[in-house]
This record gives structure tokens, sequence and C-alpha cells, in this order.
């Protein structure tokens, strides 16, 4: 075994030799993946591993994924960027910069003003904290979510004496913010698919996209994939396990990575026996409800940590990491670690496992993926392997967590039925914590959606073929969740 330390400063990368990984039990044993999977033993015994072929059955991507990673060209461009060394500033659109992702990524901005600046925000209705975002930041333009908001803000404005940005609203702000002026990057905040029609038109417009927003390639990988090569648009990961996913990839040659391994931190119910959790759900729905809006680790909004209880979050990152990194879907695993220390890593040709570690901080893959492939001093807290002790790893409870085989099963069929499965999970999500539906409904929802998308089902859809999936997985989703069939 041998530690490579640090790289970057504040992040660590360590590589363990293949008779480690096949001493540290089965939690990195790759998992069922749903009905289809196959066990790691046959996958070994297979003398070959297909690995152009289409996206059907969920396959590898016959031309890789959407991060710039996987051919000797990706390589090439990636040294390069590199050795262009410190001479550089980028530009920066930040779609959803009053939620969580938004704020913290101000925070880099504030931090390190010679290397970015702002050139647009968009934000919803939050508009307190966009006009002192706006003093501070300066952008040329700015979009809100309604006029009502727009009018709210101008209002807090009115006695500023720096220069006013341009206005926009709604959906079509939202565009417009994406597209606009310099930026070289566009940071895509905000949650859910409404993300995806901005993040298309920042495609076209030449912008690099820092992504942030998940839906965006669960629902519109299929769109999205080809309009990154069209436009010959970089696009990276900003959360923290696809960012320790492609951390782990620099350097790796084409060819060379075998198998994904996402990391769970297995969110509010990790302890909670699968048998207890069914019990509460049954006698006290609403301490499952309470439970499932906090997370041990993370500090994230309200439907990504009812994500997080659910597991969802972990299948959908599942499918983005297919998109991502173009790996077919038998080599992308989960396990659960609870510390959330290592984030993600990878496994290589020859069986080593290179991942990425650090202190439960968005901040971080967030910076690099504004500033890949360069590495910038950051102020963060450095990990420190003694003080932590130890590391826990362990397979996810499928029992528990039935939305692992939901999206394993929707990024195996694919086509439209990845953004049928993320509109029924938005839809259960949000009418979960309202008070709708139960907890156990959420799986029943998404799965009843999954199986009456099956006629209508596309394999290659157009923008909005996915835009009107994602409207009746909606309609269809609310409609069932009030269906004495599913509750």
């Amino acid at each position: 075994r041998r530690m490579l330390i640090p790289q970057g400063g504040r992040a660590w990368r360590i590589v363990f030799g293949g008779l480690l990984l096949a001493a540290s039990a089965d939690a990195f044993a790759p998992s069922a993946g749903g009905r289809l999977a196959f066990p790691r033993s046959a996958r070994l015994a297979t003398s070959s591993r297909k690995t152009e072929v289409c996206m059907a059955g969920g396959a590898a991507l016959p031309n890789g994924g959407a991060a710039p990673f996987g051919t000797q060209a990706d390589l090439q461009d990636t040294v390069d960027r590199a050795a262009q060394g410190q001479s550089w500033k980028r530009k920066i659109t930040l779609l959803g910069s009053t939620g969580s992702i938004g704020t913290q990524t101000l925070d880099i901005v504030e931090y390190l003003p010679d290397r970015f600046e702002v050139e647009g925000l968009a934000a919803g209705s939050n508009v307190k904290l966009l006009a002192e975002q706006i003093k501070k930041f300066n952008p040329k333009i700015v979009s809100v979510g309604s006029d009502k908001a727009l009018s709210d803000l101008k209002d807090i404005l009115g006695d500023w004496k720096g220069t006013m940005p341009e206005f926009a609203v709604g959906d079509k702000g939202l565009v417009e913010v994406a597209k606009y002026g310099e930026s070289d990057c566009v940071v895509t905040g905000v949650v859910g698919c409404a993300g995806l029609l901005p993040t298309v038109e920042a495609i076209k417009a030449g912008k690099d996209i820092a992504l942030a927003n998940k839906e965006t390639l669960i629902s519109g990988g299929p769109a999205i994939l080809p309009l990154l090569k069209q436009y010959g648009v970089k696009m990276t990961p900003a959360d923290s396990e696809h960012s320790a996913i492609f951390q782990s990839l620099q350097g790796v040659p084409p060819g060379g990575l075998r198998r994904i391994i996402l990391t769970a931190s297995g969110g509010a119910f990790r302890d909670l026996p699968a048998e207890e959790l069914l019990r509460l759900c049954k006698e006290d729905p609403e301490w499952v409800r309470k439970k499932a809006s906090t997370h041990p680790n993370w500090d994230m909004g309200a439907k990504i940590t009812v994500d997080s209880a659910t597991l969802m979050n972990k299948g959908l990152e599942v499918i983005e990491a297919h998109y991502l990194f173009g790996a077919g879907y038998d080599d992308i695993d989960v396990v659960v670690h609870p510390q959330s220390i290592l984030h993600s890593a990878i496994e290589t040709k020859d069986t080593s496992v290179i991942g990425q570690l650090g202190w439960p901080d968005m901040r971080l893959p967030l910076v690099y993926a504004m500033s890949w492939p360069h590495r910038l001093e950051m102020p963060y807290k450095p990990l420190d392997l003694a003080a932590l002790g130890s590391m826990t790893f362990m397979a996810p409870d499928r029992v528990k967590y039935p939305s692992l085989d939901l999206s394993y099963a929707a990024g195996r069929t694919g086509g439209t039925m990845t953004a049928a499965l993320n509109a029924a999970n938005e839809q259960a999500n949000e009418m979960f914590r309202g008070g709708e539906i139960g907890y156990m409904d959420i799986f029943k929802v998404i799965e009843k959606t999954m199986e009456a998308h099956k006629k209508d089902l596309n394999m290659t859809p157009s923008l909005d073929e996915i835009v009107e999936v994602d409207v009746w997985a909606r309609k269809f989703a609310k409609e069932s969740a009030k269906s004495a069939v599913v509750l």
C-alpha cells in the first residue's frame, strides 16, 4: 500500500493495492444494482468487457460521457490547461445564487477575487439576500422568479449608488442569465429539472458548465451529451461524489477505468433497521417526516436532504455518473460510508482503487469544478487522518432503500425513463415534505410512474420530448399519490 499526500494542499488522494481491496470485505463489492445486475464473480470471469455499445441495457456510452475524460484529446487538453500556469481569471455566472450552492460559490469568489468575478446571478424570491449579493459582486445581469420579486428587489436597491444590472424575470430570465455576455463558466445551482433549459442555452452560447444540478444529466442526458460535443463545451461536476470521481480520474489514461465506487452517508435512517423504520412509518409517520428532513453530515436544502434519507440522491447519482463518465451500470457501485470522508473512488484496470478524501465541505468540489485542472490555495480545514482514526463501509440495505433498484432499473432502461424517474421523485419528495404522503409512498409513486411510462418510452428523445415526459410524470405522480391504489 502507498499513500500520496497531499494533492492540492487540502485534498487527499489515496491508492490501495489490489490485495487490500480484496481484503476489505463485501462493502466494496459491486452492489446488485437492480434485477439485471451481474454478480462480481460473473463479471470478473468474463474474458472480454464490452466498452463500446449503445446505452440501452445500461452498457457503457460508446462516445464517452459529459466530463472531459476518456479520450486522448481530453488528456492532452487537461495537460495544456494545467500548463498555462496561474495567469488566468474566469468570469462566473451563477444560477441559484441564494441557495446553498450559490452562497458557497460566492464565498469562493469573494475569497479569490483575482481568479473569479461574477457576470450574472439568478435567484428565486429571496430578494433581500440577492440585493446584498448585487451590491457586493456587481453582476451585469440578474434574474428573479416573478414580477413581484423584481419589484421588491428594485425597492431594496432604490438608494444604492452602484451600477444597476440588467434585470430579467421567470424561466425566460433564467435562460437569459445563463447565456449572457462573456461568462466563461456557468455554475448550475438551481434545484430540479428547472436547470435543464438554462444549461442547454449556456452550452449553445459556448460556456463551460460547473454542474451542481444533477437532474440536468439524469433527465436530459440523451440530449445534453451531443450538444457538449457539438459546441466544444466542458462540463465539470460540482457535487462532492462526482467531483471525487473526476479528481481521481485525473491522469488515468483512456481505457484505464474499470469501475466507479459511489459512497453514501446513509442519510437520516442509516442506523435504523429496516423493520424499525417500517414500523415507525405506520405508527409515527410525523417522526419519520421530521427525521427525514435532517442530515447527519451535510448542510443541504430540503429536497436533497429527503433524497438523502431515501437514498434516492445516490440512485440519481448512479445515473449521473453514467452520463458524466460513460461507465456502464454494471461498473457503477454504491457503498455506505457513514463518516463522509472518502467522497467516492474509482477502480482502474489493474485493480488499484483511487479516491478523494476530505472533511464534508461542498466548497471543495465547487472550487475544483470552477478552476479545473488547477489547484488553488484555500483556507479549509486540513484532513487529519490520525484525528479521524478510522473509516467504515457497508453495503446499502436495499429493503430500506428501494430507490437504488428503481434508479438502476431506470438507467438500464435508458431513454426517457430516467426523466420519468426524476420527475416522479421530485413530485413525491415535495408531497412527502408537505405531509400529503408517507415515507414508503415515495417509492410506490415512483414505481407506478415508471411502470406507466413504459408504453411511451422514447430511446432517442429530443429536448422538447424530455420536457414533455417531465411534465407528464409530475402530473401522473401527483394524481397517483392521491389514489387509494398507491396509498
